[in-house]
Formats: structure tokens, sequence, C-alpha cells
């Protein structure tokens, strides 16, 4: 089932997409599925018609995954660390499909990285890694953009990892989905930069989920980056990035001066 969070002339509003007479059409749900369940209206509307929105807006966090490729960990002359590189983005980071990264002015160096997002569903702590589908509402397409310049001078990653718009998801949350063996692509101005597969990942879902249920309580919303593949790059204003995940869909977001 594919979920997502849309505005046209009123309030963002919540919806299954699929399909009418081969159009691709939205059923409007009362309420976040999140909480609500999924309670249809009645009432459907194009998705031609209205502006998909990021389809969550986390309550609580992000957690990012580090060097969770090792290619991904070699391009950048690191060392795949043994257990998950945990870090976190603020949810004012969040922004949907289509919405500008605003390049900020403080960096000469932003990076696009293309990711599979886990969306968790419900309250949980201390989840065995049998147990993780469980706690997942769904997945969703991610870039964990970067400005790597930061990152490096920093010597940690908040700053560099969480300017406002730094976090594009989307294009909805798709709810069965195996994450096991997915390819993931992304492009810039139409050329690909990235092309890789989760099955890649050092460090697999359920394992992730229970490493950091370990140690902090995860909220329905909250969203778990999984890391990204090889092939990451600089993004200038005037640019368009595109990530493909396979069974997902296409994020794209354009790249505009910040100032």
């Amino acid at each position: 089932m594919r979920i997502a969070r849309f505005a046209g002339d009123d309030d963002p509003r919540f919806g299954v997409v699929g399909e009418e007479d081969g159009v691709p059409t939205i059923a409007v749900l009362k309420g976040d599925p999140l909480y609500a369940g999924f309670e249809l209206t009645g009432q459907k509307v194009k998705v031609e018609d209205v502006r998909l929105l990021a389809p969550v807006i986390p309550r609580s966090k992000v957690v990012g995954i580090g060097r969770n490729f090792a290619d991904h960990a070699a391009e950048l002359g690191n060392d795949v660390p043994e257990t998950p590189l945990v870090f976190l983005k603020p949810n004012t980071s969040v922004i949907g499909p289509g919405e500008p990264i605003f390049h900020p002015e403080q960096s000469s160096n932003v990076h696009f990285e293309g990711e599979l997002a886990v969306v968790i569903g419900r309250i949980c702590k201390d989840v065995p890694a049998a147990d993780a589908s469980k706690v997942i509402f769904g997945y969703t397409v991610a870039n964990d953009v970067t400005a790597r310049d930061l990152q490096k001078s920093d010597g940690q990653w908040a700053r560099a990892k969480g300017f406002d718009t730094f976090c594009p998801i989307g294009p909805w949350i798709e709810t069965n989905l195996d994450p096991a063996d997915l390819r993931v692509t992304t492009t810039v101005n139409g050329e690909t930069k990235q092309d890789g597969r989760t099955s890649d990942m050092v460090h697999k879902v359920p394992d992730l989920i229970a490493y950091v249920s370990s140690f902090m309580t995860l909220l329905p919303g909250d969203l778990l980056l999984t890391g990204t593949p090889a092939g990451v790059g600089r993004v200038v204003p005037g640019d368009s990035v595109s990530i493909t995940i396979e069974g997902l869909g296409t994020l794209t977001n354009p790249v505009v001066d910040a100032s």
C-alpha cells in the first residue's frame, strides 16, 4: 500500500495511492494513518491535481547511519565501522518532493546521498532484529544531503547534515516492501551518479533497528536513513537531483541558492 501526504487548495491530507481507469489517483483517508488507521472518506483525487508533500514529518527525529556501504566508505577514505555509525538530523531538515534544497552560504561542497528510509510505526525500545518488521510502518526514498566540508571541519555531523531542507523524502510511503535487495540510483541533471543495491548494506535493516532501539526509544513517524552507496558528489544551485529506489518510485528536488 502506498501512502501519500498531499495538498490541494486545503490543508495537508493523507491518502492511498492507486489507479482508476489507468489514472494515478489518491483515495483520501480520515486523518494521519500512523495514528488514525486506514479509514477512507470516500473522496478521490487525481495525483496530477495535487501537490505531493513529505509523506511524514517526524515529530521526534531522523536517525542516520553513516558508512553503511563499504564502497561509499572507501570512496571517502574511511574504514567501515564495526558497529553502526549513528547520527541525527533535525525534523526541520525534512522537505518533500519538488521542494528546493537550499545550498547554504557556509558550505562550498554540498553532496547528495540517495538512501532507503525506514518509517517507524509505533513506540518501541530494545527491539530484537527478528521482530523489526513489527515496528516498521513502511519505507520511502530519502536524500541525506551533506555539507561535506563542514562535516570534515566540525569533527561531528550536526551542522553538516542538519541544515533546513537537507532531508528530502518521498514521494510516498510503501507499506509492503522487502528492503533486502533493492536497486538505488541517483541522477544529477539526468546523469547517473549512484547505482547500488540495498543488499550491499553492511548492517541490514533489522539489525539497524535493533541497534538504534537498544539505546534510544523510537517513536511513530521517526525516520531511519540506512546509508548510501558509492557515487556521492557535489551539487550546486541549478542542479536537479533524482533518487529512484526499486519498488518505491522517484524523489526529485532542485538545488537553489539559500541567499
